[in-house]
């Protein structure tokens, strides 16, 4: 019988319920682990519990911009399983599709709200969490290659993401001291429900645009090659490693194409 890398761990997943998020949830639990699937969207996170079929998965409502329902959702993960080892601060949007010169205020507060603060406070009440109980533990952000690259997302979604990058980077310096660590995975385009509604394109047109540009072929990324990165970081195997951002989009950041193209 294979190897189970999370067996008996705990790990609180947020935008759990469809894409990246719902296929960790999966990858998680088929290892071994108890997970908490925090969303907004109640009957798809019920879903993916039904699913699942199984008592170590269960769900719990959450808006990330809320930190009171942060705080709850992280109680409620302490109550339901006793302890907390893996947080997964998996919730995000895109935002509003404007470049600077066309900025919308309000969806850019939005953005900021969801994928910074979001993940901000979700790492303060984990991290909390596991510093009380004395857990080496793992906390995961999901990035993206906007968080290190402009030109490839909208003007408030890479704004985010360079301060999530910078946010790991600042809990990874505190954090190292209790042990646990903190690290990010960056995405290149994956066809997930979120990316599908911002684009208006079904997940084979998504797909398609991202292969077409992409860098590594051969292959189609898929939400579960990001949800078996997050796999590797909260898992054992990655013990001595924090303050990461693993990239995993086929070299696409680090080779400019405009040469080869010519």
């Amino acid at each position: 019988m294979s190897r189970k890398r999370l067996e008996g761990k705990i790990a609180l997943v947020t935008g759990a319920a469809s894409g990246i998020g719902e296929e960790a949830v999966r990858l998680f639990a088929e290892n071994g682990a108890f997970v908490v699937v925090a969303d907004i969207q109640d009957e798809l996170g019920h879903q993916v519990v039904a699913s699942i079929g199984t008592d170590r998965v269960s769900y719990h409502h959450c808006d990330v911009r809320d930190e009171k329902q942060v705080e709850l959702t992280v109680t409620y993960t302490l109550e339901k399983y006793g302890s907390l080892d893996i947080l997964f601060s998996n919730a995000g949007i895109i935002g509003p599709m404007t470049g600077i010169l066309e900025l919308d205020v309000n969806g850019f507060d939005n953005t900021m709200a969801t994928n910074v603060r979001g993940a901000a406070v979700a790492i303060k009440h984990s991290a909390r969490a596991m510093v009380a109980k004395k857990i080496r533990g793992s906390i995961i952000c999901t990035a993206s290659v906007a968080a290190s690259l402009g030109g490839t997302g909208p003007n408030a979604y890479t704004t985010s993401k360079h301060a999530l990058a910078g946010l790991v980077h600042s809990a990874c310096s505190e954090l190292g001291a209790h042990g646990i660590r903190v690290n990010c995975i960056s995405p290149f385009g994956v066809a997930t429900p979120l990316s599908c509604r911002a684009f208006n394109l079904q997940p084979s047109e998504v797909e398609a645009n991202s292969y077409a540009i992409a860098n590594l072929k051969g292959i189609v990324l898929k939400a579960r090659h990001i949800a078996e990165a997050a796999l590797f970081l909260a898992s054992d195997e990655s013990v001595y490693i924090s303050g990461h951002n693993l990239v995993v989009d086929g070299g696409f950041t680090v080779v400019d194409r405009s040469f080869s193209s010519k």
